[in-house]
């Protein structure tokens, strides 16, 4: 019999280690997209790119074979399959169900799926060389969000994939693309190919075209709870849940002495997030791991409680005009959703 933990504790009482054996199990597809097949994938037919981008990658995991048609049942001339797909379209357009499905399709004894902040921590955790042991042979990586802004880690990704994709792996990605609600550039295959120009010619772009599936407006704001408010909704949900309660500024700090590919440890059996008095971030560092924290946070499809400032607004409008711009926009709309959960 399995028992549920109810309570409530701190985040910041909690300092996660997390071995390479451990990082590398965790490489799977997240709860949300536990069960994510093609199948499953609601295709809008507004948009034809979304069906066409289904039955391609479907070929691509070896779900679909090219049909045969004719007198003699000759097969069609199959389209040309490269050893790795980039899947290429705005926030919400079901990206990353699709790489999930392809990981869950693929008839492949070894597999990974992770982000790309998983791979690079790995590598820092493991060396390199070590990593690029550990991984040879496999027969796929799913890499979900990309980061084009970091041109050190995109570096050593890229070298990295050059040297699996030569003993036979199969790669499939997505990148950080802004939601397509700004209307700015939405599609980011030229980023990418550009960033991995080394890689470039193995990758075949598919793009999506579509609307946010969660309909949300990024302008939208999370909810506020007042302190009365935030109090019984806490108390309440430990009476049957798992409830963190925290500090925003003690967990920002503490965010800083845990790496990054520890977070999903932090928030291990955690069922809600509480924050007191969140206010908007004067340090980019500080936003940047909170960022990191937050995607893990939606990951696990952890509700968020707060008060304070609403946590849309956390980021200021000069760091909404830097170079990190799709990460805090995507960071936006996912908090939105976690305090309306």
């Amino acid at each position: 019999m399995t028992t549920t933990a109810t309570g409530t504790i701190q985040l910041t009482d909690r300092s996660p280690e997390l071995s390479g054996a451990e990082m590398v199990a965790a490489l799977v597809p997240p709860p949300q997209f536990a069960a994510a097949t093609f199948e499953s994938y609601r295709a809008d037919a507004q948009f034809a790119s979304q069906q066409e981008a289904k039955d391609l990658l479907m070929l691509f995991a070896g779900a679909r074979t090219v049909e045969r048609t004719g007198f003699f049942r000759r097969a069609k001339r199959a389209p040309e399959v490269k050893p790795g797909v980039y899947l290429d379209g705005g926030f919400g357009v079901g990206k990353t169900h699709l790489l999930a499905a392809i990981y869950h399709a693929m008839p492949a004894r070894r597999k990974y799926f992770g982000s790309f902040i998983e791979y690079t921590a790995l590598v820092g955790s493991m060396g390199y060389q070590n990593t690029v042991e550990l991984f040879r042979g496999a027969d796929l990586l799913c890499i979900d969000e990309f980061e084009l802004d970091d041109p050190g880690d995109t570096m050593v990704m890229t070298r990295l994939l050059g040297e699996l994709v030569a003993s036979g792996t199969r790669l499939a990605a997505t990148s950080n693309t802004p939601p397509n609600a700004l209307g700015e550039g939405r599609f980011a295959a030229q980023d990418f190919l550009r960033e991995i120009h080394a890689m470039s010619a193995s990758f075949q772009t598919i793009r999506i075209d579509g609307t946010d599936y969660r309909h949300r407006a990024v302008d939208g704001h999370a909810e506020v709870l007042d302190a009365e408010g935030y109090a019984a909704s806490i108390a309440s949900t430990a009476d049957h849940a798992l409830v963190s309660d925290d500090d925003f500024d003690l967990l920002i700090t503490h965010l800083s002495r845990v790496h990054p590919s520890r977070y999903i440890r932090l928030l291990e059996s955690v069922d809600v997030v509480g924050l007191r008095d969140v206010h908007p971030f004067d340090d980019q560092s500080a936003a940047l791991r909170f960022v990191a924290f937050i995607d893990r946070v939606y990951d696990a499809q952890i509700p968020i409680r707060a008060t304070g400032v609403s946590l849309d607004l956390v980021f200021p409008e000069e760091m909404l005009a830097g170079g990190y711009r799709k990460k805090y926009l995507r960071a936006i709309s996912r908090l939105v959703a976690s305090t309306l959960a």
